[in-house]
């Protein structure tokens, strides 16, 4: 199917007088073409929107979303015959481009998208279109575009995903232009992405400079040349998200701003690139210590952002740690029984398979599984410090980040202790790399000066000053859980069953289940009914979303329901992330509704005093909990409720528009 057709045009229109009027014009023209959903195509679009003004100095717009609510990527056009403002500085646009990609949309039609948004770089295309006297005109336009003859613009698929580079001029003068590489990226991936890189080239080749653009949308990245990085003069990131692999470019001198700012002033970029370039004490990309995962929107970003995401980071590269010990030591207690605990050393270290315990082959292997998963879990706390300081300061900060972790589990501080020494680990390597060393230290900085000296304060910090105190804390809250009983064991429920629900394993969901986790190591009761109500109710929102699907599926796209059917795996295996499509097509009726099912199904579980000795696994971990009847009560009844409750929230909504729901064509 194509991307444009003539129902999908509106020539010399007046589409209201907002930027919003316009967009839900154009998206009702995708509906009408039976490609999308109406309200949900303005919803995605408007959110979008307010991340960035679309507007384009030569008077066009390019509002674009990936949406669920779009089943078939497609292009509305509108020529307006009142220009509406869209946030572009040179005033008002008279040409809209509404760009609408399904949200799992092909890699084929993404590089459509993409093409027809460096077309609109060229002025003589913005003349076609002004000038054009039919819609059939302006989809010939737009399909020459998007589909040139071969004859005259050859298009492999390897060129529509290599970087946009400035051609190199001939002889001796390509030898002297200056040479800027540049990366550019948008939160969309489609438009901006793709702009961006075309206007820097542009100005580069008017002003004698030769650039060198890696674009990393939505589509494959095709990465620069080692060797073409390390002859340039300087590095300009226009991005509006982090930059993959920034560590590559370290030592360029660099100029940041958002993605906008290349298509709205590339010469002056380009300007600040090379003024840079020339000045010695330019800022400059950050050693290795830069690495992508903490680090890339340092810059742009202030320190609190920064030091949530070190924390989400450390939490990441804990979880696998978790969830192989977690499920080797609830496999143990299958195999052996919940008194391996007390024999598994003396087993592993006198019996082999040719010399088996009293209690037989599966006693042995039971134990072995056991010893193996305690080991893995021995290393979460330092794994949570060591990637959270991997995360502030790259790799000089892993060894003193993992130490301070490994010296926090050794003094009692537990997983508090992990996350003030990761801190302290980053910050202290990330200062200690900010040092100007001398040419013939400077090799040995990142491999042992930062690392002897990080690991010395971070050590020294634990055990002289803040270890005693982190421990006395990590004491009392043991306490305070193995205290908790009835209503207060409920309540404690009811607000973990909200967390894990709230955004799906994002941040607050992270912080729950890092909770329920840390508790696992104390081996008590309370510390198992906390995981059985993280997971239980972390369980709820893909199931819900699953359930509501099937009982109501007039309320959905084709899309949402193709995830729906996913989501019942995704449920049953405790992945929350399974409703993300539905929160972000829907968050103000999806989110609450699950926080709803999430907060019955933690209080049931508290009520019912189940309890979970695996820390993941969903319902393919059953013989790791107690009270298995239990635990499937609280699991339905918080799947039920949240079915229900977001399913009558989205009905309600349509007869509030006055929409017709959704036909599951």
């Amino acid at each position: 199917m194509k991307l444009m057709t003539t129902e999908l045009v509106a020539l010399d229109a007046d589409l209201g007088a907002t930027k919003a009027d316009v967009i839900e014009s154009l998206a009702r023209l995708v509906a009408d073409a039976g490609r999308a959903d109406a309200a949900g195509l303005t919803r995605d679009a408007m959110e979008r929107e307010g991340k960035a003004a679309t507007g384009l100095p030569g008077g066009f717009a390019i509002p674009h979303c990936r949406s669920a609510a779009v089943s078939q990527s497609s292009l509305a056009f509108a020529r307006l015959a009142n220009p509406v403002d869209f946030g572009a500085k040179d005033g008002p646009a008279d040409l809209v481009f509404l760009i609408a990609a399904a949200e799992g949309g092909d890699a084929d039609h993404l590089k459509l998208l993409t093409k027809l948004a460096r077309a609109l770089v060229k002025k003589e295309f913005l003349a076609s279109l002004r000038a054009a006297t039919s819609k059939q005109e302006i989809v010939a336009l737009v399909d020459d575009v998007l589909e040139p003859a071969p004859a005259t613009v050859p298009a492999t698929a390897a060129a529509a995903a290599a970087p946009v580079a400035a051609a190199p001029a001939a002889g001796a003068a390509a030898v002297e232009r200056p040479l800027v590489v540049a990366i550019t990226a948008c939160p969309t991936g489609i438009a901006h992405t793709f702009m961006a890189a075309d206007h820097l080239v542009n100005a580069g080749k008017e002003m004698g400079v030769d650039v060198q653009v890696e674009t990393q949308g939505s589509g494959a990245v095709t990465p620069l040349p080692s060797d073409l990085i390390r002859r340039a003069s300087a590095v300009i990131f226009a991005t509006d998200v982090g930059v993959k692999d920034r560590e590559r470019f370290a030592g360029l001198p660099v100029i940041e701003s958002g993605v906008k700012r290349a298509i709205n002033e590339p010469e002056v970029m380009l300007n600040e690139a090379l003024a840079a370039a020339r000045n010695p004490n330019a800022r400059r990309v950050t050693g290795d210590a830069a690495a992508a995962q903490g680090g890339a929107e340092g810059a742009k970003l202030g320190w609190g952002k920064r030091i949530q995401q070190s924390l989400m980071t450390g939490v990441s590269y804990m979880i696998p740690f978790v969830a192989a010990g977690g499920l080797l030591i609830a496999l143990g207690f299958l195999f052996g029984g919940y008194d391996v605990t007390g024999v598994a050393d003396e087993i592993v270290t006198t019996n082999t398979l040719f010399n088996l315990p009293e209690g037989g082959l599966l006693l042995y292997l039971g134990a072995v599984m056991f010893k193996v998963g305690a080991l893995a879990f021995g290393f979460l706390v330092p794994a949570l410090s060591g990637y959270i300081a991997y995360a502030l300061a790259g790799r000089p900060g892993i060894a003193p980040g993992f130490v301070g972790g490994a010296v926090s589990v050794a003094i009692g501080a537990g997983f508090i202790g992990g996350l003030i020494t990761g801190l302290i680990a980053g910050f202290v390597a990330l200062w200690i790399g900010s040092f100007k060393a001398p040419r013939w230290l400077a090799g040995l900085m990142p491999v042992v000066i930062i690392p002897l000296l990080a690991t010395l304060i971070t050590g020294g910090a634990m055990y002289l000053l803040l270890g005693r105190p982190l421990a006395a804390i990590t004491e009392g809250l043991t306490n305070w859980l193995n205290s908790l009983s009835g209503g207060s064991a409920i309540l404690l429920g009811v607000i973990l069953g909200l967390m894990m629900c709230f955004d799906l394993g994002g941040p607050v969901n992270k912080a729950a289940y890092l909770f329920a986790t840390a508790g696992l190591s104390a081996n008590t009761e309370s510390a198992f009914m906390i995981m059985a109500a993280v997971m239980a109710a972390g369980m709820v929102p893909p199931l819900a979303m699953a359930l509501s699907t099937t009982i109501r599926p007039k309320l959905y796209t084709e899309p949402e329901i193709e995830n729906g059917r996913a989501a019942w795996l995704l449920g049953a295996s405790f992945i929350s992330e399974g409703a993300i499509p539905f929160a972000a097509a829907d968050i103000t009726r999806v989110i609450p509704s699950m926080m709803l099912g999430g907060a019955v199904t933690g209080a049931l579980v508290m009520a019912l005093e189940v309890g979970s000795r695996a820390p993941h696994g969903g319902i393919f971990v059953l013989f790791a909990i107690t009270n298995v009847l239990g635990f499937l009560i609280a699991l339905v009844a918080g799947t039920v409720v949240a079915a229900l409750a977001v399913t009558f929230a989205k009905e309600l909504h349509a007869r509030k528009a006055g929409t017709p729901a959704v036909a599951a064509a």
